[in-house]
């Protein structure tokens, strides 16, 4: 595999002798939103986990022309493959700004991490606000916010998103996704993993739809949003 920013070919994954992932291959080109929608259990979760090499998996993974097989996930982190993880996971008795700067712990450009984190109070202004509250005090939207902003400290080339909108109200959640769009015009590939398709194909310009460890469809988002067969598993419509 070669070009583009992220190539997977061939994944398979799981835990001990239960398999999750079968065969999966996709790509994301540099300045792409690409949304992996699925329902909950399909697999989309363990598919980050691989790529990110928390997990083991056999097949390829390139990002950025490096093939990461047998890499750490530190080494895939300092590359600048940086996950949001589902549940947002913050260190809830440290402040909102101890949190962000956590983010950036692997960086050696103090300035430029200084400046990043303005630029962070400037994207979420609710975190601005209160730079000095504790994390775990944040309502869930500020939650997610602050763990999005915290993988933005990290200077990554592609950040992956599992579960924006889980737990979220939906006025909440297309803010969110506004701020993805936002966070793409300023240089970031997004991969936006969800179980909410339709919020998730509303922004991204590709999708892929994961089911019981297959992806089952691939496309323009704007297309697997019309496909029939997609709305009726996830509108029942």
């Amino acid at each position: 595999m070669s070009g583009g920013l992220l190539r997977v070919g061939g994944l398979g994954a799981g835990y001990g002798d239960m398999a999750v992932l079968r065969d999966i291959s996709f790509d994301i080109e540099p300045g792409e939103i690409v949304a992996l929608v699925g329902s909950n259990g399909a697999g989309k979760t363990t598919l980050l986990r691989a790529i990110s090499r928390v997990v083991p998996s056999t097949g390829t993974i390139e990002f950025a022309g490096r093939d990461l097989g047998a890499m750490t996930s530190d080494e895939v982190f300092d590359l600048g493959l940086v996950q949001v993880p589902e549940g947002r996971q913050l260190f809830d008795r440290m402040t909102v700004e101890e949190n962000l700067l956590m983010g950036a712990y692997r960086r050696r450009d103090g300035t430029a991490v200084g400046a990043d984190l303005q630029r962070m109070y400037a994207l979420f202004p609710e975190l601005g606000e209160r730079p000095r509250q504790l994390a775990g005090s944040l309502s869930g939207g500020e939650q997610q916010m602050c763990a999005i902003a915290r993988g933005l400290m990290a200077a990554p080339m592609l950040m992956m998103v599992d579960e924006l909108s889980l737990g979220l109200a939906p006025v909440i959640v297309d803010r969110l996704v506004d701020v993805l769009a936002e966070i793409r015009r300023q240089g970031v590939t997004v991969m936006l993993v969800e179980q909410d398709v339709f919020s998730a194909l509303r922004i991204a310009d590709r999708g892929y739809v994961l089911e019981t460890g297959r992806i089952v469809r691939a496309g323009r988002a704007a297309e697997l949003a019309q496909d029939p067969e997609v709305q009726h598993a996830y509108l029942g419509v």
